[in-house]
């Protein structure tokens, strides 16, 4: 079943959208070069849409966008340029250049805040040489939105407040699009001139989407329940619904079912034995566990403490599972892949748990080369990969298990340190390693607040460098396809969503995450 949401991110083999892709996108081009596009067709939703294919656009399009009009028509060219940034299109932030040559001379004036916070929203797709992005773009946007929130004289347009406000909170390109889509629904309807039956489309097509997302968690709810984890180990966090929650983060579509339930046991497995190094297992019982695992051989079985032993036979069963499922389907024996991802893991822990038992306090470098592997995001998508790819490539299987991908890693680190922003007292309070935060603090003798404004800007490099990787995929012969590098962001988006208040995954209840699951997936959008 092909999706059409609005708000969603791209569609892949999407039915709805064949016919779209045989023709050039016309008055989307002609606009953009005859100054500015008509009320009559709401940018807004095409500001949300991700269904554009780079491929029926060629570069002589893209010269049409530099043209002499774009601050009169600043919106339809922040749009174009954040939309073929986003389908790996390199295209110049010089385009800009108008703009940013009035905002140096204090001669910039424009009252659309709708504009404004296109402008802001484009800033996002920079890459690590965007200078005038990062130092002029992006924070002259930003005040011009937290200007015209403050205003109070500006209450009359409801829609566009919140939709200032919520910019403000997290920019969209970092978002969760699922939960995007459902923030938009009710956003779209207090537009004056909203199209109802766009709407009730939107709402139904969201509808039929959750109830597949309703099938799967029922699924792996009693998949933990057979295993009897969350039961009989009484110290293991019980998440599932929360790691199933991850999964609809990084692929909602609904006929990726199967990829979803699998990442959801996996990450379900990451959670137990996440509990095991952090708080439950000595010393020496995690050293037989981390062998354990490196060996992969279950007639050691009694060698492990009893609690354990129901955790690694669960992990062996399910993984061969996995393994002798992508055999069967691919002809290809991914189990070699697997042990080793997990391996790295468990052996991350061991380091973790070393560095807390026995007081050491890392740098901030050599904390992070241990703490993107140990956050579990290179193990989560090497699985993706393994369910999602119709070829499977050993180089990029190898790549994967030697961590030489960039975007793995990059999604990671925004993983890694979007966790420790919202986790770190809570952790570091049932006793867990310190935190980048407190590493940097340790290391440069900055305060706290200091030290948390540093980790922000290292997400912010981070996804810079994140995006030039997804462009340089998008435009490049690499094995990776599109839509692996796309989830992997996407894990990257719903680390800011599980944590933009405090640890969603570790207390759902505080984080409002309980509240976000009931919104997607349990409660249905009331039709009129």
């Amino acid at each position: 079943m092909a999706t059409l949401c609005m708000g969603s991110a791209p569609i892949y083999q999407n039915a709805c959208i064949h016919n779209f892709r045989l023709q050039r996108p016309r008055r989307f081009i002609s606009k953009a070069m005859t100054k500015t596009i008509p009320d009559a067709y709401p940018l807004d939703l095409r500001r949300r849409s991700g269904n554009y294919q780079p491929s029926s656009w060629d570069h002589s399009y893209l010269l049409s966008i530099e043209n002499k009009y774009v601050e009169e028509d600043l919106h339809a060219t922040a749009l174009e340029f954040r939309l073929l940034r986003q389908h790996g299109f390199g295209v110049s932030e010089d385009i800009f250049d108008v703009i940013i040559d009035k905002i140096e001379s204090n001669t910039f004036k424009s009252d659309n805040i709708t504009s404004i916070i296109t402008l802001y929203e484009a800033s996002y797709l920079s890459t690590k040489s965007d200078t005038k992005l990062h130092k002029v773009i992006r924070p002259f946007a930003t005040e011009q939105i937290r200007n015209f929130v403050d205003d109070e004289s500006e209450t009359y347009n409801i829609m566009l407040r919140e939709m200032a406000i919520h910019a403000l909170e997290i920019p969209y390109h970092w978002r969760m699009r699922r939960l995007e889509t459902r923030w938009y629904i009710d956003a779209y309807e207090k537009k004056h001139d909203m199209n109802l039956f766009l709407a009730e489309f939107a709402k139904i097509d969201f509808n039929i989407v959750q109830t597949a997302h309703q099938e799967d968690v029922k699924y792996v709810s009693c998949w933990w329940k057979e295993t009897g984890l969350g039961s009989q180990l009484h110290f293991v966090r019980d998440r599932i619904v929360e790691n199933y929650f991850w999964t609809v983060g990084m692929i909602y579509e609904p006929q990726f079912g199967y990829i979803r339930r699998i990442v959801a046991i996996v990450a379900a497995l990451i959670t137990v034995i996440d509990d095991i190094y952090d708080i439950y297992g000595t010393p020496e019982e995690l050293e037989l566990f981390t062998a354990m695992v490196q060996n992969w051989d279950i007639n050691r079985l009694d060698e492990l403490p009893e609690y354990m032993k129901l955790c690694f036979l669960t992990l062996f069963n399910e993984i061969n599972a996995m393994g002798c499922d992508v055999l069967k389907c691919k002809n290809i024996d991914v189990i070699p892949y697997f042990k080793k991802s997990w391996a790295d893991l468990c052996k991350a822990y061991l380091v973790e748990a070393k560095w807390y038992k026995g007081g050491y306090k890392p740098s901030v470098e050599e904390y992070m080369q241990n703490a993107w592997i140990s956050i579990s995001a290179p193990t989560m998508l090497i699985h993706f990969y393994c369910a999602f790819s119709d070829q499977i490539s050993v180089q990029i299987l190898e790549s994967l298990v030697q961590q030489q991908q960039d975007v793995v890693r990059c999604s990671a680190t925004v993983l890694r340190l979007a966790n420790d922003l919202a986790t770190s007292p809570d952790e570091l309070a049932r006793g867990d390693v310190l935190k980048s935060v407190q590493c940097y603090m340790h290391e440069t003798g900055v305060s706290e607040e200091e030290a948390r404004t540093h980790v922000q800007q290292m997400i912010s490099h981070t996804w810079d460098e994140m995006n030039y990787e997804a462009r340089t995929v998008a435009r490049s012969s690499s094995l990776l396809s599109r839509g692996f590098v796309e989830t992997a962001m996407n894990l990257a988006r719903m680390s800011q969503c599980m944590y933009q208040h405090v640890d969603g995954h570790g207390c759902p209840d505080k984080a409002k995450i309980v509240d976000r699951v009931q919104t997607l997936l349990v409660d249905p959008i009331p039709l009129d």
